[in-house]
């Protein structure tokens, strides 16, 4: 409560004479919170993103950087960095979420993927952090901690750990093969705005310098919302025949450039598995654990198509039979 009165005293101070109205526009799983602004017949977004647990300058930098590449993305009115206070322009109120439960997926979708190609193709190394060997282990490493070990309460065998490992190894070496681009890191329809231009674009402040396939594994393989494989290689093609066009770094062999696809999958479900169950035992917010079903299926079905996945494979029906042991549903 002492936050919201400092932050509407500051909106005083950044919309003087006004009659202001704020109401909760969005939240997510970290401590940021968004409140839509009403004021005469216009309504503007701000942030709250309370120090030390957020920074807002990663924020505003990337938001730069995505405004030079023609994304459509929150233009920053007034700021006050040391508080954690952010006002913004307004994107709309409907995500690409919510627009795709209506349909109309492949207009949505295709400028969605032009958004990613125009932000890919302004890429330059030394900008954002890098994707590194080092960030991409720590993730995986989520899922055995707080997936594995806190919300199934299991214990992996060395045999089970080493098969654990043996995927990480693998996952690794894929990702960091893989043609190195900016990359939003959290693509994904929630974070979506149906706007005009579409979409507007949310939630990049995590944004990091790494693997080109990162971004539409996020955008298709949703934690909200599932296509069948058809679809998905559908979107797929016509993303990589974008990008080759824009003379990205693809891989000339759509094959191949799907296999890194897959597999950069595959690293970002056992990540989210893990911050998943993290958000419910250290943050008390349950209601991401009841997405994981979702990620388990996606990381099931990508190590059932790979023999070099299989140890994941054989992993996961040994975790499941635990898990209903105890209780647990996936």
């Amino acid at each position: 409560m002492e936050r919201t009165a400092a932050l509407e005293r500051w909106l005083v101070e950044q919309l003087p004479g006004k009659s202001l109205r704020l109401a909760p526009a969005s939240s997510d799983a970290s401590f940021r919170r968004y409140f839509r602004v009403f004021f005469n017949d216009a309504t503007l977004i701000a942030m709250d993103a309370p120090p030390p647990q957020e920074d807002c300058r990663p924020f505003v930098k990337i938001a730069r950087l995505m405004a030079e590449a023609g994304l459509h993305v929150p233009r920053i009115l007034a700021q006050d960095l040391e508080r954690g206070f952010l006002l913004m322009t307004d994107l709309g109120a409907v995500t690409y979420l919510e627009a795709l439960r209506g349909g109309e997926a492949d207009r949505l979708f295709a400028d969605a993927t032009a958004a990613l190609v125009r932000w890919q193709s302004a890429s330059r190394a030394g900008m954002l952090p890098d994707y590194d060997k080092t960030l991409l282990r720590r993730e995986m490493e989520l899922f055995p901690e707080w997936y594995v070990g806190r919300h199934l309460c299991v214990e992996l065998s060395q045999r089970q750990r080493d098969a654990l490992e043996a995927v990480f190894r693998v996952l690794l070496l894929s990702a960091l093969a893989q043609p190195r681009v900016y990359v939003h890191r959290d693509y994904m329809p929630r974070n979506l705005m149906v706007s005009e231009p579409n979409p507007g674009v949310l939630d990049f402040q995590d944004a990091v310098y790494g693997p080109i396939s990162y971004d539409m594994v996020s955008l298709l393989r949703d934690a909200f919302l599932s296509w069948d494989e058809e679809r998905v290689l559908d979107w797929t093609v016509r993303y990589w025949e974008k990008a080759r066009a824009a003379r990205l770094p693809v891989r000339e062999d759509f094959g191949e450039f799907y296999r890194e696809f897959e597999w950069m999958g595959l690293q970002r479900h056992l990540k989210v598995l893990g911050i998943f169950a993290r958000i419910r035992y250290r943050d008390g917010k349950p209601g991401y654990l009841e997405d994981t079903p979702r990620f388990l299926r996606y990381a099931r079905a990508c190590a059932e198509r790979y023999g070099a996945l299989s140890p994941l494979a054989r992993l996961l029906d040994e975790l499941e039979n635990r898990a209903a042991q105890v209780g647990y549903t996936f």
